[in-house]
């Protein structure tokens, strides 16, 4: 997706709102203030924005959200479950409509898979944690149908709006894809010829998910993507660039092996691993777990 400028984005939210206020779908919810101005800054949204994006959440209704886990450990929906502002409750609460979700769900078997069916009459948007194993689809084979987690990812993003690939497994393969990968576990992109927006982490930070979705649900459009179907505006930049150990770098001064207390004091970790020079992602930026580490 191309670049949107603000006053583009601007357009695209009031017009969106003038539909709704004369619409028979329009809801009236209450909307922490807060947690929109805080996901339209990590966008970097014009100043207008935040309060159209507010009136637009109380509204609109609420984008219904599919998250399929496939190859995964769940660590992506740790991160999700670990957002402060907006919090997880005020995401599946006031943002999103949570409608499958194997781990947080109270449905389980035949009931889950009734579901998933009812959701494919829907509009929707998916998330897909975890890799898929497409050649081989005796892999991830569950349910009274045995539905492949391949067969069940291809019914899904047939239908959906957006797909995005949250986490290294769903955008690359990840672990299960190592050497001698006897699952043949690839990215979901790979399999797909749908668009998908790679959210890559292991795991992402939960505002690199829940701001990449709210976009989507604000504007009906995708972000910005560079070459790796990533959003530029958390892996536009280079990550030793807003790494704090940065100027310890730049004065040479570097932990030497994994037990030095160098590393302890904020010496650079470039000698004993660190591929921040080479990384692009947000994470000393936005950091994990309510910004604790």
């Amino acid at each position: 997706m191309a670049k949107l400028s603000n006053e583009e984005l601007k357009n695209i939210l009031e017009d969106r709102i003038k539909k709704l206020e004369n619409s028979t779908l329009k809801e009236d919810k209450v909307i922490n203030e807060e947690s929109v101005k805080i996901l339209a800054r990590h966008l970097s949204l014009g100043n207008e924005i935040p309060a159209l994006a507010q009136r637009f959440f109380q509204i609109a209704p609420k984008t219904k959200l599919v998250w399929l886990h496939l190859c995964e450990c769940t660590g992506c929906s740790e991160s999700l479950l670990r957002s402060e502002l907006p919090s997880f409750d005020e995401l599946i609460f006031d943002f999103f409509s949570l409608e499958y979700h194997e781990t947080l769900m109270a449905a389980n078997g035949t009931k889950a898979e009734e579901l998933l069916e009812h959701v494919l009459e829907e509009d929707f948007i998916l998330a897909v944690e975890g890799g898929v194993a497409a050649i081989d689809t005796f892999f991830l084979t569950i349910g009274a149908q045995g539905e492949s987690g391949y067969e069940i990812l291809e019914k899904l993003a047939a239908k959906a709006k957006a797909i995005f690939a949250v986490g290294t497994c769903s955008s690359y393969g990840g672990i299960q894809a190592a050497y001698p990968n006897p699952s043949k576990t690839c990215g979901i992109s790979e399999v797909l010829s749908q668009k998908v927006v790679n959210i890559p982490g292991c795991p992402p930070s939960d505002i690199n998910i829940i701001a990449t979705l709210s976009f989507f649900a604000l504007f009906g459009v995708l972000p910005e993507l560079d070459e790796q179907n990533r959003p530029v505006w958390a892996y536009g930049k280079c990550l030793h660039d807003m790494c704090e150990r940065k100027a310890k770098f730049e004065s040479g001064i570097f932990a030497e092996h994994f037990d030095d207390e160098a590393a302890k004091n904020g010496a650079c970790l470039f000698k004993i691993g660190c591929k921040g020079p080479y990384t692009y992602n947000n994470c000393p930026k936005v950091k994990f777990n309510a910004k604790t580490s």
